[in-house]
């Protein structure tokens, strides 16, 4: 499923929502989760029940979590969890803290397509949008 996200992507400073005791410091999984959640809660990425399942289920086949505890999260967990992912995949792409209009997409494609990021961020050209592909 494709999920825009192109405003959250040119307009949140996402440093707080993702990362670890080396980029955050001390208590910094319980600072971005919630912080990911305090977001989530005020602008949802997922606003659909599709996306919402999608989000969902990847969870699943990711293995990190079970059944009962995928079922048992609110909506706003889900796209908490939603916008970690998003913001890891922009930090690993250096795309975090990049002006938009100055992101080389040829290039993030080509590191996508080498496999070195993962490549479920990607700009429409036509519309100039951004999406994040979640599925597998």
């Amino acid at each position: 499923m494709e999920i825009d996200i192109t405003d959250f992507f040119k307009n949140v400073d996402t440093w707080d929502f993702s990362g670890s005791h080396a980029t955050h410091g001390p208590g910094a999984g319980k600072r971005t989760w919630n912080a990911a959640k305090g977001q989530a809660a005020e602008t949802p990425l997922l606003d659909t029940p599709e996306a919402l399942d999608a989000m969902r289920k990847w969870a699943k086949e990711s293995g990190g979590w079970n059944k009962e505890e995928i079922a048992a999260w609110s909506d706003v967990e889900v796209n908490a969890l939603f916008i970690q992912l998003v913001t890891s995949d922009m930090r690993e792409a250096g795309l975090e803290g990049q002006y938009f209009e100055n992101i080389d997409w040829d290039a993030y494609e080509t590191k996508a397509e080498n496999g070195q990021i993962s490549g479920a961020l990607y700009r429409d050209a036509r519309t100039g949008r951004i999406y994040y592909y979640l599925g597998n």
